[in-house]
């Protein structure tokens, strides 16, 4: 039996075929890694904005039970608060400003807007100051019994999320103002229904 040595001319591009498939899946791999992390930082932000939402209702729930006697101050109108729509009141209640009741509620109200706005975190973009804190086009809304009587108190907050979703109707706070989609398809909400007695 006779043995012929390989052919040397037909090893020559073996090498090179499988450096490029090599380099086809490692590439592959690294843009799926790319797009696996630009997905896990949606989640932590919209996570994070979940997050800010969340104590944000709870500090005014925290308000309200401190001044029972004032509830009906911390009732928003139909179309809620957000982005600016409260001036400072004129009484701050700070530690040297004395006020009653209602001018607490007044200021409490002030004070949470500039929170959900981001009011209290800002940088400077060639020259303006932006807000960086808080939500991303927040709305909030407080509703309950009128006057402010014992009874069930509704908080809700409203942001715009970075997914498309169905609409969302649990509440009305916030729709209409074209600023979560044409469908609202953009809106995020989360609501709280508490119990406050005076």
């Amino acid at each position: 039996m006779k043995f012929t040595a390989p052919n040397k001319l037909s090893d020559k591009g073996f090498s090179m075929i499988e450096i490029l498939v090599a380099l086809l899946l490692i590439s592959v791999g690294f843009m799926n890694i790319a797009g696996l992390q630009t997905a896990a930082k949606k989640a932590n932000y919209a996570s994070l904005q979940r997050t800010t939402a969340a104590i944000l209702m709870r500090d005014v729930a925290e308000k309200m039970r401190a001044n029972p006697v004032a509830l009906g101050g911390y009732l928003t109108a139909s179309g809620g608060i957000g982005g600016g729509t409260l001036t400072q009141p004129s009484v701050t209640c700070t530690s040297s400003a004395t006020c009653n009741p209602l001018q607490l509620a007044a200021y409490d109200m002030w004070l949470w807007e500039q929170a959900i706005d981001g009011a209290n975190e800002s940088r400077s973009i060639n020259g303006t100051a932006t807000n960086t804190g808080g939500l991303v086009n927040p709305t909030a809304c407080v509703s309950g019994p009128a006057g402010g009587l014992a009874g069930v108190y509704t908080i809700t907050l409203v942001w715009r999320g970075l997914n498309e979703l169905s609409n969302v109707s649990v509440d009305a706070c916030g729709t209409g103002a074209g600023k979560y989609g044409a469908n609202e398809e953009f809106r995020r909400i989360l609501s709280v229904r508490t119990y406050i007695s005076p």
